[in-house]
């Protein structure tokens, strides 16, 4: 009798520490999804899709938002797009269904984002541009732009072009590195740099063509150029990489690259900086890619509902080769 006694007091017992460990479990398993409220720890959760890792550039842009990331506290969910929209896109709704907390992203061309970021912005997620833009009329698809100037480094690109050769007699003739056929820094420093030349007729572009930003693409495409071009002065390249593997076609077709052609890109990245302190190069302007600190300030404010600005600016310079000389020993990308 006592054994059953014992038996029939310990059922309700049991039944009681089975229904707490259910709801237990049920409350886990509610705060698996990393939803609007933060992860499992309460962490903001940022997803963030980058373009790829086709350049110096692009590598110490992706290093800078990781580290601001861990630095900040927030929860980093990192995509490769390897260069590819398709890729982009996908992750952008990966990141939908995860229910992060804040979307950013470097879009690999400007356009086609309108049906993606109508998805983000019905899921209540707010969307920061990094670096690129999208062209998109409605700009309600995104909280804000974060990056550079394209335009104006094209610009300044030219100016110095223009001075660096205003006693030069007879026609200039100019080579150009077009970036990602597309994308928003490819046609933005085109725009700047052919408005700026445009002052000076003798400033001729005879060839352009995209190297993707890549050294193996501006390889590739200068060595067309330098064949179908007998008479090369200036190599204008959007990006410092592209005019890095540029340096291998010129030095292989016997030319003296910075001598036998004037040599203008962007970025100055670390690499770049070196070839320009070596009078490889003659003139860098300069796109920063440390944009992971302002990056996290930016998604912990618009998570917050806070209001920010259309559009935030990096603040950047120009190098000649004694700057850049000056520079190098304390460049951090």
């Amino acid at each position: 009798m006592r054994g059953t006694k014992r038996f029939r007091l310990a059922r309700p017992i049991a039944a009681a520490l089975g229904a707490v460990l259910l709801v237990g479990g049920l409350a886990a398993c509610g705060n698996s999804d990393t939803g609007g409220d933060g992860g499992d720890d309460g962490k903001l959760v940022l997803g963030f899709s980058q373009v790829g890792a086709e350049s110096g550039w692009r590598t110490a842009n992706t290093t800078s938002v990781k580290e601001a990331a861990a630095a900040a506290g927030i929860e980093l969910k990192f995509d490769d797009a390897q260069q590819k929209q398709e890729n982009q896109i996908k992750a952008i709704r990966n990141f939908i269904q995860q229910k992060v907390d804040v979307i950013a992203f470097s879009p690999v061309v400007e356009s086609g984002w309108d049906t993606v970021l109508k998805e983000a912005r019905d899921a209540d997620i707010p969307v920061i541009l990094t670096d690129r833009a999208v062209d998109s009329a409605d700009k309600t698809l995104y909280k804000t732009f974060l990056g550079s100037d394209f335009v104006k480094e094209g610009r300044l690109s030219g100016e110095w072009l223009i001075e660096d050769k205003k006693d030069a007699t007879g026609d200039v003739n100019i080579v150009e590195l077009q970036g990602t056929t597309g994308s928003a820094p490819a046609n933005d420093r085109k725009k700047g740099f052919a408005e700026a030349i445009a002052a000076d007729p003798k400033l001729k572009i005879v060839a352009s063509q995209s190297g993707d930003f890549t050294r193996a693409g501006g390889k590739q495409v200068m060595e067309q150029f330098l064949k179908a071009n007998p008479k090369i002065d200036v190599l204008f390249a959007h990006n410092d990489d592209m005019g890095l593997g540029a340096l291998e076609a010129i030095t292989a077709a016997g030319k003296v690259p910075g001598k036998d052609i004037t040599i203008i890109t962007i970025d100055a990245v670390r690499d770049g900086m070196q070839a320009l302190a070596d009078g490889k190069f003659n003139f860098i302007a300069e796109c920063s890619p440390l944009l992971g600190p302002q990056l996290m300030d930016l998604a912990k404010k618009v998570h917050a509902g806070e209001t920010v600005p259309p559009r935030i600016e990096t603040e950047e310079t120009t190098f000649t080769q004694e700057q850049a000389k000056e520079a190098l020993p304390n460049r951090k990308y």
